[in-house]
């Protein structure tokens, strides 16, 4: 069979099958179809071999729309389907020989409309790559044209610093350029001195980050994505989204990042706001947090008395190294929620990652009960913030999670969905911070622009709303012999501190 002229990148770890099937029962093929796909072909550059290498390559596969745009004529064997391509472009094309594409000659006067028809559209039942389900042609165009734009953004990449490999099967994908294999490396010496370097700071030594502020080599920093995976970095579950930013990092508001310049100079389609409430939508019904889905309804503990949610956080995350201002410990966010709430009824929830063992914030339940009138360990945190009134955070996710769910959100700190005229700040804001923005604007920015996602299933990037789908399904969810030893390891330290503890009164 003849190659599809779309198909599918072949992404490091995925799953790759073709994107559609010949078949005699094909939709028929409409004109205005044809001349919308040539459009988003044309403008999104994609068919054919659109991962390849740019410039001038000896062997392997090459992005042919980098040469289109730098010739006006292209002459190619009948056989090549850079014939069909190039008349797309808009190129005169002279085809040599008989073959497949000899029909694409400029010479014989068809127009572009009649070859993508003929030669992409008709006969072939195209098939979505995450649902397996039948769809037009342009759905697949548009597939192809985000891992185009993803694709792109990695080629300046030089290598990636501060990836475990227990992450690197979920992020590679995410950061592959279509023609090399992503370099992981310690330090910035086993890496070329010319392009940019990814580097997950957190998980890079003080010395090789002293080293990159030397070379005044470009950095992009990487962190994990707001929807993440069913279960914890720390119990070393791979994240199925992760941030990459050239600016800085969304929660260090010392400075720019991307996100706050998307929501200060992003002109949101009715389109994009249109998905971003159907995502919304998909979220609160699937009880979506960050580390997992939960949709138990929980009763309200007293009644009609207002009741407010307190999140503890990783005390020595950079998130509160850089953005809690004055507000460092959970325990002094407790005392700070009870003083602003004082005759809220106050439930206290531990970050997962303390409550497993593995990072420091813990508060000894009797001090914690001295402000809250109540802890909360197991409930999911989207079932919790379906069943409260207000949430205080320093820096928390679930603030943001809040405000999708329509509650009254306090930040102590500087989280990046404070500033926009959405939240209670009792922190001082950063000038740059000046726009209003609405709820479904900060959900387009935050959960749709921003982040990059990968699909369990497939081991493609997907959008955010596959991702979502696999969370609800559970169909994300598969632990590791190392993820098993890591909620060990856990429980064992669990067990020591409160041992310690008893051991000391």
């Amino acid at each position: 069979m003849n190659a599809l002229v779309l198909r599918c990148p072949p992404f490091p770890g995925a799953k790759i099958k073709p994107l559609g099937i010949p078949s005699d029962n094909a939709p028929l093929v409409l004109p205005d179809l044809a001349s919308h796909c040539l459009d988003l072909m044309r403008e999104n550059r994609v068919g054919g071999t659109f991962w390849g290498a740019q410039g001038q390559v000896s062997r392997g596969q090459i992005d042919p729309w980098y040469l289109f745009a730098r010739t006006e004529h292209w002459q190619c064997d009948a056989n090549d389907e850079t014939a069909l391509l190039a008349r797309i472009a808009g190129l005169h094309v002279t085809v040599q020989g008989s073959g497949r594409f000899a029909d694409c000659d400029s010479a014989q006067g068809i127009a572009p409309t009649q070859l993508v028809a003929r030669h992409i559209l008709n006969g072939v039942d195209y098939r979505d790559p995450f649902t397996g389900m039948s769809c037009g042609a342009d759905v697949i165009i548009r597939h192809l044209s985000e891992w185009r734009r993803l694709i792109d953004a990695n080629r300046s990449f030089a290598g990636v610093i501060g990836i475990a490999r227990w992450k690197r099967p979920t992020v590679t994908p995410l950061l592959w350029n279509g023609s090399e294999p992503v370099r992981y490396a310690r330090r910035p010496d086993q890496l070329p001195p010319e392009g940019r370097i990814a580097v997950w700071k957190s998980r890079t030594s003080i010395r090789s980050l002293a080293a990159l502020e030397r070379s005044h080599q470009s950095i992009a920093e990487i962190e994990d994505g707001f929807i993440r995976s069913t279960g914890l970095g720390a119990d070393c579950v791979p994240p199925l989204s992760i941030i990459v930013d050239d600016e800085g990092i969304y929660f260090d508001p010392s400075g720019p990042n991307t996100l706050e310049i998307l929501l200060r100079t992003t002109t949101f389609s009715p389109e994009l706001l249109t998905r971003a409430e159907a995502l919304r939508r998909a979220i609160l019904t699937s009880g979506i947090s960050k580390y997992g889905a939960g949709t138990r309804a929980l009763a309200r503990p007293d009644g009609e008395r207002r009741h407010v949610l307190v999140t503890g956080q990783v005390e020595d995350d950079r998130s509160i190294l850089a953005g809690g201002g004055a507000v460092r410990t959970n325990l002094e966010l407790l005392k700070r929620a009870r003083d602003a709430e004082g005759d809220a009824y106050i439930l206290y929830k531990p970050h997962p990652d303390v409550e497993a063992g593995h990072r420091i914030g813990h508060i000894p339940d009797d001090q914690a009960l001295g402000y809250a009138d109540a802890i909360v360990r197991d409930q999911p945190i989207s079932a919790l913030l379906d069943m409260v009134d207000a949430v205080h955070v320093i820096t928390s996710l679930a603030g943001f999670e809040g405000l999708l769910r329509g509650r009254d959100v306090v930040t102590h700190g500087l989280p990046f969905y404070a500033g926009w005229g959405l939240t209670t700040d009792l922190a001082q804001i950063p000038e740059r911070r000046v726009m209003r923005r609405s709820l479904l604007e900060l959900i387009a920015a935050t959960l749709i622009l921003y982040p990059r996602y990968m699909d369990p299933v497939t081991g493609l990037p997907c959008p955010p709303e596959v991702l979502i789908e696999r969370m609800a399904s559970g169909t994300d969810t598969h632990p590791s012999v190392l993820v098993e030893m890591r909620r060990l390891q856990g429980r064992v330290k669990r067990w020591l501190s409160a041992l310690a503890a008893r051991g000391s009164s």
